[in-house]
């Protein structure tokens, strides 16, 4: 059996040969920080090292190469520089200031839509789901790719997000604000920004066979969802349907979110409106995989996995890969660290959990 049919099989509570090896299904996305990669060269004395190729990881999700955030970019650029810091503008048109190392998140402080106005700006120059340079892809050298790797097929990834992307352009906090300040704004972004994504699905559809719709949230911290389980369901969840309906005309089987921290009040809010898979399930913010299952015996998890225990000693990782091999038995799911790998992980402890992952999936 194929890596992509595996893996869509398994999400799907279909008859697999093996369950699926991976820590993350979506290829491009990192095992760990920029600091956890650097530390484990050193350690590894592999240079470089390549985390997917060295363990062998199942091939998963790739990104249909679309375009799908601000188009054209804004010129990334670095305008001001102090020591271990620097400030740089971002292709989001976002001003962050950013470790050199890059070994904690960035501090936000500026975003491109502060109201009406720069938002219809943004409409304008840079939301155009037809402009030609989203479109330069070469279709046969993509076929060609899924086809000889045997991976499926994801539209949206990282870019898209009902809420994810209006935060992007707004701020967090200046996002939270126009809930309560400019309602109907929300309501534009999030409305546009669905018709928007689903006009380029519309259109990549007609090149690769698609096996996912990728929503990339980020609206939940430790204490739960930054908004009102009521603000979720009057604002995104229309979008939402529109994505379900979508997926479900085109035969897409999956729909996948991606969001952070406490997710008890989002679970149920995006399951019941089409949501199929869901992850990273944070530990720290209170997640309990097993408890997700019961709950939800048809939904799509990955991680639940707690990546501060890869941090200690081989009897802490030994609990999480018991906890995998309970969830494996049911299907469905994806045994992985709830999170990116941070660098308190030794290279030898991670290597100790992957390979036992590995046996956990039966792969040779």
């Amino acid at each position: 059996m194929r890596d992509g049919e595996r893996l869509v099989r398994w999400l799907t509570f279909q008859e697999v040969d093996r369950p699926p090896y991976y820590t993350s299904p979506f290829t491009q996305l990192s095992l760990g920080w920029d600091t956890t990669h650097d530390q484990w060269q050193r350690e590894s004395g592999l240079r470089p090292l390549n985390e997917r190729a060295y363990f062998n990881l199942d091939f998963g999700f790739e990104r249909v190469p679309v375009p799908m955030h601000v188009f054209p970019p804004f010129q990334r650029e670095v305008v001001e520089s102090h020591g271990e810091f620097y400030v740089e503008r971002d292709e989001r048109g976002i001003l962050m200031r950013q470790r050199r190392d890059k070994g904690s998140i960035p501090g936000f402080l500026q975003h491109p839509v502060k109201g009406w106005d720069d938002w219809e700006v943004m409409k304008k120059e840079r939301f155009n789901p037809d402009h030609p340079g989203r479109w330069t892809a070469d279709w046969d050298a993509v076929n060609g790719y899924l086809e000889a790797t045997g991976s499926a097929a994801v539209l949206g990834q990282g870019s898209c997000g009902v809420f994810g992307t209006p935060r992007d352009m707004m701020g967090a906090e200046g996002v939270l604000a126009a809930f309560i300040e400019q309602p109907a704004l929300v309501h534009d972004m999030m409305d546009y920004l669905t018709d928007f994504w689903i006009r380029i699905f519309d259109r990549a559809t007609e090149h690769v066979k698609v096996s996912c719709i990728h929503i990339w949230e980020d609206m939940a911290g430790r204490q739960g969802s930054l908004i009102s389980p009521k603000m979720v369901r009057d604002f995104m969840m229309p979008n939402y349907r529109k994505i379900r309906d979508f997926a479900r005309a085109k035969g897409i089987p999956l729909i996948s979110v991606d969001t952070d921290g406490n997710v008890a009040e989002l679970v149920p809010l995006m399951h019941e409106n089409g949501v199929n898979f869901i992850f990273p399930f944070e530990v720290q913010a209170g997640c309990d995989i097993e408890d997700y299952r019961r709950k939800y015996p048809r939904l799509g998890i990955a991680g639940g996995l707690d990546k501060r225990a890869l941090a200690k000693d081989r009897a802490a990782i030994d609990v999480e890969l018991a906890r995998a091999e309970r969830m494996l038995k049911h299907r469905g799911y994806l045994a992985g660290p709830d999170h990116l790998v941070p660098p308190d992980v030794s290279w030898p402890n991670f290597v100790y959990f992957m390979t036992e992952l590995r046996k956990l999936a039966g792969k040779k």
